[in-house]
């Protein structure tokens, strides 16, 4: 990583060296104080920490869910999002969030991905999850399944569609191919099963996106837009809600995928797993979806500034 780019931690140095010492973990010997522009003096050349100073390290207890823990998390978010709209630091890593953690501290964000919509003004977003095995898009997020088909519009399937479309040919460096599934089992058998929702939003998406000249497939059958044939032939998918995306991403991918929010106006990628909350401060959690967050922000970053 350190190659690659030179990492700014967003966080409470107090934290971290509790963590350092119970871990067995060096931290970084520049810490910048929150009052610190982070693009000055030696921060430049090497990694920090920007000690943003919003918990009280000494009450922290692991592994446990607290409401200061998730307003510090939040105020970390905040102040990353903007120094990367400052252009202060070239692109975002988030680390997992614990939801009940933002619920107690009052924070009314289900997610990374609407805090970032919102305090980027974007309009047009979606949450894709990238590997060199498979790559899932969501049409839908955090919301529960029975909510699900209620927000599907053609309008909103193509967005995806075509958000996605866009950061594949980034990623892969050439027109990609996809493939749509569909909400229903085999997806809908001609509106046996559910409410038509292939037939009013799914299928007349597919054929906007075909007719603009994006390679798409769809809406397949849920059951078999994975295997392994398919899997070959295809650059993503496009899901249409959390579990139909995420479920073959993390068998298929749980160390190594990389959650990209599309549509943003600064760059943004994380890692593709939870807060693991009963292993905190041991030292047992694998850092390779992380890495490879980092190393795709930095790509992103690198294809952004040109040659």
């Amino acid at each position: 990583m350190l190659a690659r780019c030179t990492p700014v931690v967003f966080g409470d140095a107090g934290v971290l060296e509790r963590v350092g010492r119970e871990s067995h973990l060096k931290l970084p010997r520049e810490i910048v104080s929150v009052d610190q522009p982070v693009a000055a003096g030696p921060s430049v050349d090497q990694p920090c920490v920007l000690d943003c100073q919003a918990v009280d390290a000494r009450r922290i207890e692991p592994g446990k869910i607290d409401a200061a823990c998730g307003r510090a998390a939040f105020d970390y978010v905040e102040r990353a999002v903007q120094a990367a709209l400052d252009h202060r630091v070239a692109a975002m890593v988030t680390a997992p969030i614990h939801k009940e953690a933002f619920r107690l501290a009052g924070i009314p964000y289900p997610g990374h991905t609407e805090i970032l919509a919102d305090r980027t003004g974007a309009r047009r977003y979606c949450m894709m999850l990238t590997s060199e095995k498979i790559t899932v898009s969501l049409v839908t997020t955090h919301v529960g399944l029975c909510d699900v088909a209620d927000q599907l519009t053609v309008e909103r399937i193509l967005e995806v569609i075509e958000l996605t479309a866009a950061a594949m040919a980034r990623i892969r460096g050439r027109e990609p191919r996809l493939v749509v599934c569909g909400l229903n089992p085999h997806a809908g058998e001609h509106g046996l099963f559910g409410r038509e929702e292939e037939e009013r939003f799914i299928a007349p998406a597919v054929a906007v996106a075909r007719s603009g000249g994006i390679e798409v497939e769809g809406p397949l059958s849920p059951d078999t837009a994975f295997l392994p044939t398919r899997l070959g032939q295809t650059d993503a998918h496009v899901c249409m809600y959390h579990d139909q995306g995420l479920v073959p991403l993390k068998m298929l991918a749980f160390d190594t995928a990389v959650n990209v929010t599309l549509g943003l106006p600064i760059i943004r990628t994380s890692v593709d797993h939870g807060t693991a909350m009963d292993i905190a401060w041991r030292g047992k959690a694998k850092v390779e979806s992380l890495v490879q967050a980092v190393l795709l922000a930095a790509k992103l970053a690198q294809a952004e500034a040109g040659p």
